[in-house]
């Protein structure tokens, strides 16, 4: 395959379609109902998750976390609170999530408010998480410029020796995040790029589910 051959490339999408009818009345709701399907599908890690951001450079940054909760609240990961996407967050405390199983043609966009959230939360998640990865996040200046990987492992082998044998307590800056949807798109591929679009959208306190022209 040669560079040319990507304008080429097309998949018509032969799922069946997506109507209002087949949706559940909260949209965090529908949102586990296709995450159960794309897990019972195999998909490797289905909770992974592109954050988009924008900070007061009005410039817009994204990057794929793994998702570690969703509820009547929103939609919840882990991050140090000295990230690109921390920093942002602190300046202009919106946010997008676009969720990605293309294997069954779908596609979930979120739009809302993101809030750190309580310690709580952030320590009974810090407690279940696997050893190496506790001491990589109590590690990592994570965003910032190190020297090269030698520093890394520098870091990395600190931590290990300063917790030899014991707990490691959770990083004063390294917690939660919640985004709590005013938005939220489903859509389906169908064929010929005629894709269903439903969104769920907050008006008086209640949702409201539109189609979209695809």
């Amino acid at each position: 395959m040669n560079r040319d051959d990507i304008a080429r490339l097309r998949v018509d999408y032969e799922t069946a379609g997506l109507e209002p009818v087949d949706l559940a009345a909260d949209p965090v709701e529908q949102w586990w109902r296709w995450y159960q399907d794309a897990a019972d599908a195999g998909l490797h890690e289905p909770n992974n998750v592109v954050v988009s951001t924008c900070g007061a450079d009005g410039q817009p940054d994204a990057r794929v976390v793994l998702l570690r909760g969703a509820d009547e609240r929103g939609f919840r990961f882990f991050s140090n609170f000295a990230s690109s996407k921390a920093r942002q967050i602190r300046e202009n405390p919106k946010a997008s999530l676009t969720f990605a199983w293309l294997e069954l043609h779908r596609q979930v966009r979120v739009r809302g408010a993101i809030v750190a959230f309580g310690d709580g939360e952030a320590d009974d998640y810090w407690a279940s998480r696997p050893r190496d990865s506790q001491v990589a996040s109590a590690a990592s200046p994570q965003s910032h410029v190190i020297a090269d990987r030698a520093e890394l492992d520098a870091r990395i082998d600190a931590v290990r020796a300063r917790f030899d044998g014991v707990d490691i307590p959770r990083p004063d800056g390294w917690g939660g995040y919640r985004l709590a949807p005013d938005e939220v798109e489903f859509w389906q591929g169908r064929p010929s790029r005629t894709h269903d679009r439903l969104r769920y959208r907050r008006a008086d306190g209640a949702w409201l589910v539109e189609r979209l022209a695809p």
